[in-house]
């Protein structure tokens, strides 16, 4: 993990929180036992030629609502006692360049490129019990549903950890735009960002804001190889004198070391230059520059161009703004179709453009689908969350989904061997809006990614003495349909 600063924090102030970072990512890495292959015997994994190189999640936090983005349904435009049932889709249909594939307007330019990508509109997610961001966001990266007995890595992790990085001197993985702390949730509710049990080496260079991406890569004022020397042998001192040094494996140590080490060695090269998007023409600055989430998708294609292996892109979660719209839900995704259009289309356009787009997977997702009415999916007993438990819309903030929806929700593929062009599944036309054809859990959709990346959904690893899998137990199976 590398330092990262944050503008809106005096400076001693964004250095402690770096350090509680390290150490919470320290913490939660050391607790488990030596992690290791698992032996033939135990696993008999033939990996899949691999049809992507890298991978770009874009993840859109806070529960992105088919119906209001991927998945139009019958349209409902705005009036004073609209009934809520009456309520499916608050944009109209526009056209994608795929014949007979709609998307919802405001998204004008990701139709456009919609004869790159793949569309998955039947992903579908449990209730989990409890409809929390914090436990779906979890269960979606890591593929297991808190709380575990370890630590579980997330995807990015087990990409760094089986396949490595693809230059020895960049991060393998690289998480743009999340905040660890503060913004509505404790940083234990982020736990889904770190390496589990795989130790420091193989968790993210967290990147919250990616304007400041270049100063978190450069060596501080005044320091020079013999004082970053020193400050190495201290800091491995300090490792080896702790009062748990008894209860930590000598892995984790060491894999701690190691981190400390390849940040040193990224702040020394030339890879650096890639994390600074000012390098970038002003005119293609300006196309990205939607806000946050726009100048990190330039920062992703600039990090992929230089060999990162995995790096999402997140609008984050912050509960009640963004894709969180418990109310003023038709203007705020209004808002977010605004920042997100024209930075994930011209991604993939510059990936295509470079001759990178057959061989990086960009993954657009959620941790689930939204409705006006119902909460989680039919049958389903958990709490009603909305802000907006009315029958009737009598103000604008009425107007819009609310209410978490786990039944159907959309997940856009492009590129790493994915069809172009192609839709998958369906969800019903009317209430509930649940995947009615080919549905796909997230253990599936985990092994296509996996497969798309070289790696069996059955590659598993011996941790505290029993096995654990890259999909749970091993069971996912990658959706062949899907790949060209």
């Amino acid at each position: 993990m590398t330092p990262f600063i944050d503008p809106t924090l005096p400076e001693p102030i964004a250095r402690r929180t770096l350090l509680k970072g390290l150490a919470a990512a320290s913490a939660v890495a050391w607790a488990s036992g030596p992690v290791r292959p698992l032996r033939a015997a135990d696993q008999d994994v033939e990996q899949p030629e691999p049809k992507a190189d890298a991978c770009i999640l874009l993840w859109m936090a806070g529960g992105m609502a088919a119906p209001e983005t991927f998945d139009p349904k019958r349209y409902a435009p705005y009036s004073q006692g609209l009934a809520m049932k009456d309520v499916l889709s608050t944009f109209p249909a526009i056209q994608t360049s795929v014949d007979g594939v709609e998307f919802c307007a405001g998204l004008v330019r990701i139709a456009g490129v919609m004869d790159r990508g793949t569309l998955i509109r039947s992903a579908v997610q449990p209730d989990l019990g409890s409809i929390l961001h914090s436990r779906h966001q979890y269960h979606w990266h890591t593929g297991y549903v808190p709380p575990q007995t370890v630590a579980c890595p997330h995807l990015g992790a087990w990409l760094a950890k089986t396949l490595g990085p693809r230059r020895e001197v960049m991060p393998p993985f690289i998480n743009i735009g999340q905040r660890l702390e503060g913004v509505g949730e404790k940083e234990e509710l982020k736990a889904f960002t770190t390496a589990g049990f795989f130790g420091s080496e193989y968790g993210p260079l967290n990147l919250p804001f990616p304007e400041q991406a270049a100063r978190s890569v450069r060596p501080p004022a005044g320091m020079t190889g013999d004082r970053y020397a020193r400050r190495q042998r201290l800091f491995r001192d300090l490792v080896d004198r702790s009062p748990q040094r008894d209860r930590i494996s000598e892995d984790k140590r060491d894999s701690l070391l190691r981190s400390m080490e390849n940040a040193h060695r990224l702040m020394s090269s030339r890879e650096r230059e890639a994390f600074d998007i000012e390098r970038e023409p002003a005119d293609v600055r300006a196309e990205y520059d939607t806000g946050r989430f726009g100048r990190g998708c330039l920062l992703a294609r600039r990090l992929v161009e230089n060999g990162a292996r995995f790096v999402e892109v997140t609008t984050e979660y912050v509960p009640f703004l963004h894709w969180d719209t418990h109310d003023n839900g038709h203007a705020t995704a209004a808002r977010m179709h605004g920042e997100i259009d024209r930075p994930v289309a011209r991604l993939i356009l510059d990936l295509e453009e470079r001759g990178l787009l057959d061989r990086t997977l960009v993954i657009l997702a959620s941790e689930f689908s939204r409705d006006a009415l119902m909460e989680g999916q039919p049958g389903s007993d958990a709490r009603d969350q909305s802000r907006a438990k009315v029958d009737r819309i009598t103000e604008e903030r009425h107007y819009g989904l609310h209410r978490h929806f786990t039944g159907g929700s959309s997940v856009l593929m492009f590129g790493g061997g994915m069809k172009r062009g192609f839709a998958y599944g369906r969800t019903a036309d009317e209430r509930p809006l649940v995947a009615v054809e080919n549905p796909v859990s997230v253990m599936d959709l985990h092994a296509t990614i996996m497969t798309a990346m070289g790696v069996s959904p059955k590659t598993g690893y011996e941790v505290e003495g029993r096995p654990f899998y890259v999909t749970e137990d091993g069971a996912g199976r990658a959706v062949d349909a899907l790949f060209a």
